[in-house]
């Protein structure tokens, strides 16, 4: 009878760990137990992290399985080979601005970061000035990201921030600057195409589709992989670079370019959540345009200052 429940002990616990592996991600990111507070402020509603709460952050080991391949990427890299050279990319959403805080459409119209923001940025600057050094910073041109790369790279020790435009948010066309509840009855046609199934659906008044958007910043982030990581053909591009040691860069962006990367290098196309302002989410980019996540979602270095619990912005009704 003992052996009889023993091994059913061990089946329970068995399943309920591979729930822990499978648990969907729709609306948003992983759910907590924990408490937290919600405050309400003239920028909206924060949440704040309990000083107990741990960070929202999913790592290639919390879903590889057991073969020492890791699965949490494209396509399968062997994240046990210590020959394989990588760029590990930190890519950054920008701080707060109020349009997020009043639910109101970005895109390319280039919005101030709000006094949350500046908050956050410095954060997230003080987290990586603690973590492994990186090399250079890159930004999207819009002055919510630039802002923010700029105070990463000020408090990192006075790093180069190289700006790029191929890392703006997608441009929505003639729904840029309007409130999201408006978006229906102000522009019935850009909102349809905004909401579309058709990844080249581009949406009226010069807004790109999602395939565009994907093109445009995959292709970018490939780009500062194959830059930084460290291989033959970089080497001879930027002879400062040695063989095998990649590099640890920071890309900061927006929410829709996030969620086209985390599309990019997904496992089995799972949905990438809510992207929070200055939430961590790391990429190694490997040889032959392997792409894993390492990291996903981590705002543990806003304990103090909160977030926007909606996300807006980096949520599939806006981003």
């Amino acid at each position: 009878m003992v052996t009889i429940l023993l091994l059913n002990l061990e089946i329970l616990v068995l399943v309920w760990t591979m729930g822990l592996l499978s648990i969907p991600m729709d609306d948003g990111p992983l759910e907590h137990s924990n408490e937290t507070s919600v405050t309400k402020t003239s920028s909206g509603v924060h949440l704040s992290l309990d000083k107990c709460l741990e960070p929202q952050i999913w790592r290639v080991s919390d879903v590889a399985e057991c073969d020492g391949v890791a699965h949490f990427g494209s396509t399968e890299v062997d994240s046990t080979s210590s020959s394989s050279s990588y760029a590990e990319i930190v890519v950054i959403r920008h701080g707060e601005t109020e349009w997020n805080a009043d639910g109101r459409i970005q895109g390319h119209l280039d919005v101030d970061l709000n006094d949350v923001g500046r908050q956050q940025a410095a954060a997230v600057a003080a987290r990586l000035s603690k973590e492994p050094k990186v090399s250079v910073v890159y930004s999207s041109d819009l002055k919510r990201a630039l802002e923010t790369a700029q105070t990463i790279a000020t408090i990192c020790g006075g790093l180069e921030v190289i700006p790029d435009p191929d890392l703006r948010e997608r441009h929505l066309g003639d729904l840029q600057g309007l409130v999201h509840r408006e978006l229906a009855t102000a522009c019935p046609k850009a909102y349809k195409a905004f909401l579309s199934n058709r990844t080249d659906q581009e949406i009226p008044g010069g807004g790109e589709s999602l395939d565009q958007l994907y093109e445009r910043c995959t292709s970018a982030l490939q780009r500062i992989g194959d830059k930084h990581r460290g291989t033959n053909t970089s080497q001879k591009a930027f002879p400062s670079l040695k063989y095998g040691k990649g590099e640890r860069v920071v890309v900061v962006t927006h929410g829709g370019v996030i969620k086209a990367l985390y599309e990019r290098a997904s496992p089995r196309k799972r949905s990438a959540g809510k992207v929070l302002n200055t939430s961590v989410n790391t990429f190694h980019l490997y040889e032959n345009e392997k792409w894993a996540i390492e990291a996903w979602g981590d705002v543990s270095h806003l304990r103090e200052t909160g977030f926007l619990k909606t996300g807006f912005g980096g949520d599939r009704n806006s981003g």
